[in-house]
């Protein structure tokens, strides 16, 4: 593991010195730095994050991982992609590929057809403008891809579409929305702040901030939860995936199936002195910083502790294997996370030359 890096005690203050600051922190390589250092000053000071070095160059780091600074950035293969998922969905309403052919012939708005606008994508930002014009122009559209938009990400810190949805029904978005929350995604502006949002704006415990780069892939408080299911795992004598999901997911719900570590849980009932409802109350908060409090919390790596003899860490890297279309070669979360706390140190030294 990485030293923790330093950190300062002092915010920036006033938003024209956030800005020089910004800008300074910025790789050398980055083009149009006032545009990027005003929009991640303002969406740091839309969501009341303080101006801190260590936590501009966090943000500063994830957008260079998952963008290199481009508002809206390629991806290599995307047509293949598309026509990969065209041809499942086609498959999976029985339409003869004779009648998709033609309607993908159709001329779209913008006078290329939807065949040529396919094979021409780039980037998530066409295919996203693409999507939601064959739904609504093309013949049939509605059936065959209402609801399947695939662009689950954008924008220069690739954030996902649902995350920027519940964002604002929390919080009041800083800009004009034109176009939908889904199109502002797709905003350098919007990116950012969506972005910055997912990875700052929740309280944590964690010691540093590679942890939160963790989180930023896997999911809020994934590497808090990896570390309790290892102590779970050291106290049950099961050997349970450190993914940093207590409880069984589907489509981002939880389902009524009990997971391994709850089932793990359940059979420590005894020992933790706490009953399956009693278990089953505080799991349900494993995805809030509340659960850190919870008597389950407390008590199972209390037991760990006394188990093993030490302190078992209270973070921990999720083990998890990305997949995604655009993923070609075997990638992990800590994978990312160390990628990103590479830029990040980068940056901070940037902020002390």
């Amino acid at each position: 593991m990485s030293p923790p890096a330093p950190q300062s005690l002092t915010p920036v203050s006033g938003e024209r010195d956030a800005r020089a600051l910004v800008s300074r922190l910025l790789p050398a390589n980055v083009a149009d730095r006032s545009g990027w250092a005003a929009d991640i000053t303002t969406a740091f000071i839309a969501l009341r994050i303080a101006l801190l070095p260590e936590k501009l160059c966090a943000a500063i780091a994830v957008i260079g991982q998952e963008s290199g600074f481009q508002s809206d950035p390629p991806v290599p293969g995307l047509a293949r992609i598309v026509w990969q998922q065209v041809e499942q969905r086609r498959e999976k309403y029985a339409i003869p590929k004779v009648v998709l052919d033609l309607a993908l012939l159709k001329p779209s708005p913008d006078g290329r057809s939807y065949k040529a606008r396919i094979d021409a994508l780039r980037t998530e930002a066409q295919m996203n403008a693409l999507y939601e014009e064959m739904i609504s122009e093309l013949p049939g559209g509605r059936t065959l891809f209402a609801g399947f938009n695939p662009v689950r990400t954008g924008g220069p810190m690739q954030v996902s579409v649902e995350f920027a949805e519940e964002q604002v029904r929390d919080r009041p978005y800083p800009y004009p929305r034109r176009d939908g929350v889904r199109n502002e995604v797709f905003t350098r502006r919007g990116g950012l702040y969506f972005g910055i949002a997912s990875l700052l704006d929740y309280p944590a415990s964690y010691s540093q901030m590679i942890y939160r780069f963790a989180d930023f892939n896997a999911g809020r408080y994934s590497s808090r939860n990896a570390a309790f299911q290892d102590a779970l795992g050291r106290v049950s004598g099961e050997k349970l995936s450190l993914d940093g999901d207590l409880r069984r997911y589907r489509d981002g719900m939880p389902v009524a199936a009990a997971s391994e570590s709850q089932r793990a849980m359940l059979s420590l009932g005894a020992r933790l002195n706490l009953g399956e409802a009693e278990i089953l109350r505080d799991l349900k908060l494993e995805k809030s910083f509340a659960f850190e409090q919870t008597p389950l919390y407390l008590r199972l790596h209390a037991l760990a502790d006394a188990t093993t003899g030490t302190r078992r860490p209270r973070e921990m890297m999720p083990q998890i294997a990305l997949k995604s279309p655009k993923i070609t070669r075997p990638l992990t979360t800590e994978w990312f996370a160390r990628r990103v706390d590479g830029r990040y140190r980068d940056c901070l030294a940037r902020g002390e030359s």
